[in-house]
């Protein structure tokens, strides 16, 4: 999500600087927008509600995982030949499962990443024409995303198109169709 918010102020300010006879200066604040997107917010819980789930998985795995070893340390002495590889080899099974459900769920090029990427780029892509449409209609040379940690020490509210973006958003054609292929596709399932 940085990666994004780094990459749309850079993007912002390039297309900015291309309209050379503009000079205002506009600030405009991604987390706020998107905290205000009713489709955005309710695929971060069903994203968040994934997430939990893996967790909860992976817990039950490190319990097993847990009880095993400790069975297996305090019964090591008393198992010979076969039985000592064969509960040997369980533990080392789940240890190695355990460390694979990692990397697959929550390593950086894990799943939920990936989920995180597929879910925040349609709504990346409508913020960006938005902020492109203010920009156009309100002549602006520089926009800044004070979500991105830059530092804005005093703004002066005319110069703040967060809600302006917003409200692009909000009445935007493109925005109702997403809802209602939202609703056709849970229609479907």
């Amino acid at each position: 999500m940085k990666i994004f918010k780094v990459l749309i102020s850079f993007i912002i300010v390039i297309f900015a600087f291309s309209y050379s006879n503009a000079q205002k200066i506009g600030v405009i604040d991604t987390n706020y927008i998107l905290s205000k997107l009713p489709q955005y917010t309710e695929a971060q819980s069903r994203l968040d509600a994934q997430i939990k789930g893996w967790e909860d998985q992976l817990q039950k795995m490190q319990a097993e995982y847990d009880t095993k070893k400790t069975s297996f340390e305090n019964e090591k002495v008393l198992l010979v030949g076969e039985q000592l590889k064969q509960k040997e080899t369980e533990v080392k099974t789940l240890e190695k499962n355990i460390q694979k459900f990692i990397a697959e769920k929550f390593s950086g090029e894990g799943e939920i990443n990936k989920f995180r990427a597929n879910l925040a780029k349609p709504f990346q892509d409508q913020i960006l024409n938005a902020i492109k449409t203010i920009v156009e209609k309100n002549t602006l040379g520089i926009v800044l995303d004070k979500s991105n940690n830059i530092s804005v020490i005093f703004l002066d509210k005319r110069y703040d198109y967060t809600d302006k973006v917003l409200d692009y958003l909000l009445k935007t054609p493109a925005s109702k169709e997403d809802k209602s292929k939202d609703s056709k596709t849970k229609n479907k399932k």
